[in-house]
This record gives C-alpha cells, structure tokens and sequence, in this order.
C-alpha cells in the first residue's frame, strides 16, 4: 500500500484529491494539510511513501516544504496550476521526485505516484522545455534588491538595510530593468512572479 500525504490550501481540491487517490487499490491518503508547515509535521509524524504538495500555500510555500523535506526518505511531487519555468527550476534543485500539473488526468497521477515509487522521476512533458530556458539573469544582490522594492521599501530604506547609498541602489534598480528588458519596477516585479523567481 503507498501511504500519502496530500498538502493543498483550497479544501475543495484537497478532499477531491484524497478521495480520487483512496479509490486505488494501492493507495491510501493518510494525512491532508493545508499548509507548507502541516506538511512538514505529518511528514515527520507519519512517515508517508509520498508527499503531494501544492507551491503556492500559507505559512510556507510547497517549495520550501520539499527543501525542508529533502533528505527525509519521502518522495515529494509538486501539483500545482503553475508551469513556470522558474518554479520548476527551484523544485528540481530541491530533488522532488515529481512535477505534475493540476489540469493532468487523475489515472495520470496516479500512473506518475506509482512510477515514482519505482524509483523514476515524472515531470509534465509542458516543462521539459524549460529545464534548460531561462535562469533568472539576476545576480544574489540585484534579486535582494527586486525583493525589497517587491515589499515596497524605497531606495532610501534599500540602500539603509543593505548598508549602500542611494546612488548604488539605483545602478541597481537600472541594471534589474535592463536585464529583465522592462520599462519600470513594477514590470520587474510582475515579469518575476510570472516566471517564478521569487522566493
């Protein structure tokens, strides 16, 4: 029997997902969390084959979930609505063992948790493509710079918590707009959270 734990914030998909699985002779959910961090408790508590987990939930996000469960012993597939190829980057660093889309058919989960279990790894064919695309182009400190003009700091309160002048942060802000080939910050902003790069 393959033991699972299923993490997804929106509970209409969450008790459709358990049902759907609990219909296999082979599978059995159970635990379901509505969080990054519930996941990572029933991970550790009930030591389930497999992990299924949403990226975007409260508390923490799927991603930060399988970083924190990586060396666990529990197989992590991430479900989500979102192909973007920098979610996808970030979830092959942290090791998932799947990478599946939520407009998937159901016997195709299923099919992938039980390829899964056999030692292979299962992406949706939509993101191939993008393993080898864009990287984000942003160096450590240009990314911390976008992050914090993101929480709507402003170049004064920037430069103060990075310990720079104002003058650096807006190289900065010149060189983010280049490289991301946009106008304004919020072009920066929206193009980022579109491809993922975002913690």
């Amino acid at each position: 029997m393959i033991r699972i734990v299923i993490a997804e914030d929106q509970r209409m998909m969450l008790g459709a997902l358990g049902s759907l699985l609990n219909l296999e002779d082979d599978m059995e959910v159970i635990g379901k969390a509505s969080n990054g961090e519930e996941a990572i408790s029933l991970v550790k508590s009930l030591h389930p084959d497999v992990c299924i987990m949403d990226i975007e939930m409260p508390e923490k996000s799927g991603l930060e979930a399988a970083e924190e469960l990586k060396n666990f012993g529990c197989k992590v597939i991430i479900l989500t609505t979102f192909a973007r190829s920098g979610y996808f980057q970030r979830a092959l660093k942290t090791g998932v063992s799947g990478y599946l889309l939520k407009d998937s058919p159901s016997e195709e989960l299923a099919n992938s948790i039980r390829s899964i279990m056999t030692g292979k790894r299962i992406y949706a064919p939509e993101l191939m493509d993008d393993v080898y695309g864009e990287e984000n182009p942003l160096t450590d400190r240009e990314k911390e710079v976008l992050e914090l003009i993101a929480d709507g700091k402003s170049t004064k309160e920037i430069a103060d918590k990075l310990c720079i002048k104002t003058g650096t942060v807006r190289n900065y802000i010149s060189v983010i707009l280049d490289k991301l080939e946009v106008t304004n910050r919020i072009e920066a902003i929206t193009q980022s959270k579109k491809k993922g790069w975002f913690k």
